[in-house]
C-alpha cells in the first residue's frame, strides 16, 4: 500500500505538470487562449489590471497577458530546442570518445575542456556574435553553449557500460559494433542524461530570455518575454505589472520544469 502511495506524484509535481500543460497548449494554441491580439496597439497605455485585460497593458497599449500567452511558444522553442540540441551533439561526442581509441577520445575531450572552460551564457554569446541575433540562432548558441556538459556526461556513462556483461554477451552473440552502439550502449547511455536534461531546459529558457533582453534574441514587436522585461525596466515606477508578469512567467516556467525534473531524477535513483 504504502509503495502504490509512493509513486503517485506529490501536489507539486502535479501542480508543476498542470502548469507546464497550460504553456503546452499556450504555445500550440495560443489564439484559443489569448484575450486579445499581441500586436494590436490599443488607446489605454500603461493601463493596470483590468477584466479588460487582467495583466495591464504597456506602453502601446497592447495587452501583458496575451503578449505572455503568445511569447510562450518562443521560451518553448529555446527551452527544449536548445537542450535538444546539446543532448544530440554532446551524446554524439561522448559516445565517439567513450568508444574510440586513446588518439580519438584525446582529442575530442580537449575541444570538450575548452568549451567547459568558458561559462556557458559566454559561449553563447560568442557564437551569437558569429552567427548574428534571431531565435533561430538564439537557440543553436544556447545549444551549442551546451553541448560539453553533456558530452562528458555521456562519456562518462558510456565508459561504465562498454564493458558491462552484456554488452560483452552481445559482442559474443556476433553483433558488431555499431548494432551494439544502437542497441545497448547508447539507449542506456542516454536514460540517465534524460532527467537530467529536463531540468537543464530551466537553464535554457533563462538563457533565451537573458539573450532577447539584451536585444540578440527574438527581435520586437514580436511577443518575446525576454524583450517584455528588457522594456518594462523603463516603466516599473509608474506600471509595476508591466515587468513582473513576464518575470513571473519565466520563473514559474522554471520552477516547473525543475520540480518535475527532480522528480523522475528521484524515481530513476530508486529503480537502481
Amino acid at each position: 500500500m504504502s509503495a502504490a502511495v509512493s509513486r503517485r506524484p506529490p501536489v507539486a509535481v502535479l501542480a508543476a505538470l498542470v502548469f507546464l500543460a497550460f504553456l503546452a497548449a499556450s504555445a500550440l494554441v495560443p489564439q484559443w487562449i489569448a484575450p486579445h491580439d499581441p500586436l494590436a496597439i490599443g488607446p489605454h497605455v500603461l493601463a493596470a489590471p483590468s477584466a479588460a485585460h487582467p495583466l495591464g497593458t504597456d506602453e502601446n497599449g497592447r495587452d501583458v497577458l496575451s503578449r505572455i500567452i503568445y511569447g510562450t511558444r518562443e521560451a518553448l522553442l529555446l527551452g527544449f530546442g536548445a537542450v535538444a540540441l546539446s543532448l544530440v551533439g554532446g551524446s554524439a561526442l561522448g559516445v565517439l570518445a567513450g568508444l574510440g581509441n586513446r588518439f580519438v577520445e584525446s582529442v575530442v575531450m580537449r575541444f570538450v575542456d575548452i568549451g567547459l572552460a568558458f561559462p556557458e551564457m559566454l559561449l553563447a554569446l560568442v557564437v551569437i556574435a558569429v552567427t548574428g541575433g534571431g531565435t533561430t540562432n538564439a537557440l543553436m548558441a544556447i545549444g551549442i553553449a551546451g553541448i560539453p556538459s553533456f558530452a562528458r556526461l555521456v562519456r562518462a556513462q558510456t565508459l561504465g557500460i562498454r564493458r558491462a556483461p552484456f554488452v560483452e554477451a552481445a559482442r559474443g552473440l556476433g553483433l558488431s559494433e555499431p548494432q551494439i552502439v544502437v542497441r545497448h550502449i547508447l539507449p542506456n547511455a542516454i536514460r540517465p542524461i534524460l532527467v537530467l536534461a529536463t531540468i537543464g531546459v530551466g537553464t535554457a529558457t533563462v538563457a533565451g530570455a537573458a539573450l532577447s533582453f539584451i536585444g540578440l534574441g527574438t527581435p520586437p514587436p514580436a511577443p518575446s518575454w525576454g524583450v517584455m522585461l528588457s522594456t518594462a525596466r523603463n516603466f516599473l515606477d509608474r506600471s509595476w505589472w508591466y515587468g513582473v508578469m513576464p518575470g513571473l512567467a519565466i520563473t514559474l516556467m522554471v520552477v516547473s520544469v525543475t520540480v518535475v525534473g527532480r522528480w523522475l531524477q528521484r524515481r530513476t535513483e530508486a529503480r537502481r
